[in-house]
């Protein structure tokens, strides 16, 4: 069945609402949190104080004694015993040499490197013991000098001995001596420096962790707050631990929210497993959320310097880059593929740009690790292609949309010069229909308008292109890629009809029991109420990778899909069995079997009974049951995108920005949901303009104390903070799954902080300013202001 096959069954394309929302709105949803075992006890991390120190002691013999108290560990306790956490990918240099990759210990072993970094875990009977018990745990540190600006990080004190000037790797792709000879003949050129700023993830439901283990079966079982609990268990067992994986479930039950901070391997969930089984009990722990400040894995963070190289029509002929990466204390479990493989290659927006060149230094500083947050690299990619396309415009005179119809893509497949190809898409179309949705014809009349006001209107475009799914395997792995990218589902035909279906995707706020439910519902003709979907517990459900990079629909509802097409080919010969007839001459559709130029026919019902009750059954050819489990592995990436337009009112006086409209026009592919298509572009959005506006994770360069620790100082943006905003879609289907999905989840965060910059400084024009980076906040926007005019 191909795509435009399957876009045209029932359900699909239907705004159903979401099954799982009936328990999270009743307040009966099952989080890590809300889980309480026998025998449990309460664990709370001494963490460091300091951004660089040598730890000389640590004395615990005062907390050791104090009620309640069952042990508390540190980094001598596991010094030897235990490996460090891993990083799933591994970067080579440009000469082939690796990474640097220095240890990472669940426990600080004679050194901490960041505010936050894990010193000691105390084991009590109460949450309050062991917050009591860890105020008593003393620790003599040799305070060293932080290293907070990646730029002169390579003369700051060093982190790790394995990397004496700070220096993970330097990557590098595309042809540099084609680029070189690009700019040698371009008629223009355009220069652009701008900063990504670091993002601090705060979804609803903080990190959790309850491990407990069984001493009668050498078992544990660790709930978890996790995206993808196969990925989770592999690398504890394997890299860590060093356990039989079989020994060891885990379970991520509902997730409030995860946007990519909830993918990787964490020292707390390392340690609270390993205590666990020293302690013989359950060991739980929850993060506190000025813990989630200072201990989650931050995202973006770089400083880039770029050059486009135009002819004298403003066709984009080269593009050069140069970007520090900064990676934070220590490598997380994907921090290293971020600003190479998801940035680099991602460069070419959706632009046909001959050649680019793309070099970047990722650099280790004494802050919190740096990885994957809610698109991971092509966000970065896209503000720099979009701010890079609005500069390139101005400096030619040519109006915003103009410099990007005169440089899409319009030939597919197309191969950029940076390693993808994208099958497929209708960036012209795009443009168009986001022009009409965000009346763009009317912009003169309301600039006007706010002048009249003493307000600055601006308004501001993003063409961006993403890729999702992170696969094939095999390229992901030449890449250096340390895992499998593909994807699994089960699905179980039960005796009555209904259908059970277990898949290695992770639900954490995306409505895949509705979404799933609807694509089965679609394939085997029954009510989607009669679909149940299982995720999340590698004590159920097959090997698979978890959710990010908006892969969920697109790989995991392929296998899915494999899954259907072995399931109806069994059920048609089952069907043929009890019509008499030839399999060959057995159609499926709506929920029957059809036997062709007949009015034989039996309901999908029927053929699942019968499957369980073999009582007129070829059993010589197959065997009972109705149940089957396949495994996809894509051979390309997806590619969504699309054209977002916003206009904003600045009043200069005060440097407030207020985003008066914001317009989306997004190509998925094929919709299974638009509502909950709608619902993850707006929050997309909102976290794209948290960004572009607000959010910004600050670290003193002298101290390596975390400002921005709390609310207090980490603005979230607010529903008053934004207008209704206008979606619209162009359907072009994905050519290589049968869904024809590209997937959603990221987009609207990648395409809308370009979108909000350029429309800033798009008001600002007037004012003499030239640049800004984000977050444009009142002062820093005020202070532009006031430096144009002096």
């Amino acid at each position: 069945m191909g795509a435009n096959e399957f876009a045209k069954l029932p359900h699909i394309g239907e705004s159903l609402k979401r099954k799982e929302d009936l328990r999270f709105l009743t307040g009966v949803g099952n989080y890590t949190d809300d889980i309480v075992q026998a025998n449990q006890k309460y664990a709370y991390f001494v963490r460091s104080p300091h951004a660089h120190a040598i730890v000389k002691k640590v004395d615990t013999a005062a907390a050791s004694a104090m009620p309640g108290v069952a042990r508390v560990f540190t980094g001598a306790d596991i010094d030897g015993k235990m490996g460090g956490l891993p990083c799933g990918w591994l970067i080579s240099n440009p000469d082939g040499t690796p990474m640097k990759e220095p240890p990472h210990p669940i426990l600080a072993i004679k050194k901490v490197r960041y505010v936050g970094d894990h010193v000691a875990m105390v084991v009590a009977d109460t949450l309050q013991q062991a917050k009591d018990a860890a105020e008593a745990v003393e620790v003599d540190y040799e305070v060293l000098g932080a290293v907070i600006d990646m730029r002169s990080a390579a003369k700051a004190p060093a982190l790790h001995d394995e990397a004496p000037d700070n220096h993970c790797y330097k990557w590098t792709l595309g042809d540099k001596a084609a680029v070189d000879a690009a700019f040698a003949g371009a008629a223009h050129v355009t220069q652009l420096d701008l900063t990504n700023n670091r993002l601090i993830p705060n979804a609803m439901e903080p990190r959790a962790v309850n491990a407990s283990y069984n001493r009668g079966t050498d078992e544990s079982v660790l709930y978890v707050a996790n995206q993808n609990p196969h990925v989770e268990r592999l690398l504890m067992t394997a890299f860590v631990l060093q356990w039989p994986e079989h020994k060891v479930r885990v379970v991520a039950p509902d997730v409030g929210g995860g946007f990519g901070s909830k993918i990787f391997l964490y020292a707390e969930d390392v340690a609270a497993t390993w205590a666990a089984k020293q302690l013989n009990c359950a060991i739980k722990w929850t993060a506190e959320r000025s813990e989630s400040f200072v201990s989650d894995a931050h995202g973006r963070d770089h400083i880039t310097h770029a050059e486009m190289a135009m002819d004298k029509d403003g066709k984009f002929l080269a593009l050069r880059v140069h970007t520090h990466a900064n990676l934070g204390a220590y490598l997380s479990t994907f921090a290293s593929s971020v600003p190479t493989i998801l940035y680099g290659t991602l460069l070419a927006g959706q632009y046909a740009t001959p050649q680019i060149y793309v070099e970047v230094d990722g650099w280790f500083t004494s802050t919190a690790p740096v990885d994957a947050y809610r698109g991971a690299g092509r966000p970065e990619a896209a503000y720099l292609i979009e701010r890079m396309a609005t500069r390139c415009a101005w400096e030619l005179g040519l109006s915003q949309d103009e410099i990007r119809k005169r440089n899409f893509v319009t030939q597919f497949p197309y191969q950029t010069p940076v390693a993808l190809q994208y099958d497929t898409g209708d960036f012209p179309a795009c443009m168009n229909e986001a022009q009409k949705l965000a009346d763009v014809a009317g912009y003169e009349a309301r600039k006007k308008a706010s002048e009249a006001k003493g307000l600055k209107r601006g308004i501001g475009y993003s063409s961006y292109i993403e890729a999702c799914g992170l696969a094939p395997s095999n390229i992901a792995g030449a890449l250096g890629a340390r895992a499998g990218l593909f994807e699994a589902g089960e699905v179980r035909v039960n005796p009555t009809g209904s259908v059970t279906v277990f898949t290695g995707s992770h639900s954490h706020g995306q409505g895949h029991e509705t979404t799933f439910a609807q694509l089965v519902a679609a394939r085997l003709g029954i009510d989607p109420g009669q679909v149940d979907i299982v995720h999340g517990d590698t004590g159920r459900i097959p090997f698979g990778m978890g959710t990010y990079g908006s892969r969920s629909l697109s790989v995991g509802g392929t296998a899915i899909m494999k899954a259907l097409d072995k399931i109806e080919e069994k059920a048609k010969k089952i069907a043929a069995h009890l019509m008499e007839a030839s399999d060959a001459d057995i159609e499926f559709s709506g929920g029957e079997f059809k036997v062709k130029g007949t009015d034989k026919k039996i309901p999908f019902a029927q053929v699942a009974l019968t499957a369980y009750v073999p009582h007129n059954y070829p059993l010589d050819k197959l065997e009972p049951g109705l149940d089957e489990t396949a495994f996809y592995d894509p051979t390309n990436f997806t590619y969504p995108a699309g054209t977002y337009i916003c206009e904003v009112e600045v009043d200069p006086a005060t440097g407030v920005v207020r985003v008066d409209r914001f317009t989306t026009v997004d190509d998925f592919g094929v919709i299974i949901n638009p509502m909950i298509v709608e619902g993850q572009v707006h929050g997309g959005v909102v976290q794209g303009l948290g960004q572009a506006l607000l959010e910004h994770g600050v670290y003193d360069p002298e101290s390596g104390q975390l400002l921005t620790g709390s609310y207090t100082d980490y603005t979230m943006p607010r529903a008053d903070d934004f207008p209704q905003f206008k979606l619209g879609h162009v359907c072009t289907p994905c050519t290589h799954n049968p869904i024809g999905s590209k997937g959603c989840g990221e987009a609207g965060a990648i395409g809308s902080p370009p979108a909000v910059i350029n429309a800033v400084l798009d008001a600002l024009a007037p004012l003499g300013v030239k640049d800004l980076d984000m977050p444009a906040t009142p002062h820093r926007v005020w202070q532009a202001i006031q430096s144009a005019k002096a």
